[in-house]
C-alpha cells in the first residue's frame, strides 16, 4: 500500500518527503537514476508491503514468483554503508546497507551487500549477500 500523505517523511532515511522521494519512483512519476536510489525505493516498498513494485524492480534472472511479508514485521530504518558503481552512466552497481526491523517486539538487522544491473536504462536488483 503506497503512502498518500504528502507530508510524510520518506522511509528511506533521506530528509525528503515520501511523495517527492521514493514515492515518486514507486509510482513511476520518476525513475531511479542510480543503484542506490533503486535500493532506497525498494526499502520503502518493503515498508509499504508493495509486492508489485518489488517484483517489477527485481532482475528477471533472479526474480522470485512472490515476495513474502510478515504482518507483524515493522521496519525501523535504513543505513547505507557503502556504494560501488551504480551511478547514472554505469551498467552495474553495488550497495551495502543495514535495514533495522522488529518482529513481535524483537529487533533484527538485515545487513546485505546487494548487486544491481541496468537493463535498457532501468536499474534492477540482481541479488544480495547477507553479511
Amino acid at each position: 500500500m503506497i503512502q498518500e500523505d504528502i507530508s510524510l517523511r520518506c522511509h528511506c532515511g533521506l530528509d525528503q518527503f515520501y511523495k517527492q522521494c521514493c514515492g515518486a519512483i514507486i509510482t513511476g512519476e520518476s525513475v531511479a537514476i542510480t543503484a542506490q536510489s533503486l535500493m532506497r525505493s525498494r526499502y520503502s516498498a518493503f515498508v509499504d508491503s508493495d509486492e508489485d513494485y518489488l517484483l517489477a524492480t527485481w532482475h528477471p534472472q533472479t526474480r522470485p514468483s512472490k515476495v513474502r511479508f510478515s504482518s507483524d514485521q515493522r521496519w525501523l530504518g535504513l543505513a547505507i554503508k557503502s556504494t560501488r558503481g551504480g551511478l547514472e552512466d554505469d551498467e552495474e552497481g553495488q550497495v551495502e546497507f543495514v535495514a533495522r526491523y522488529k518482529i513481535a517486539g524483537k529487533g533484527y538487522r538485515l545487513h546485505e551487500h546487494s548487486r544491481f544491473k541496468k537493463i535498457e536504462g532501468m536499474w534492477y536488483y540482481l541479488d544480495g549477500e547477507h553479511l
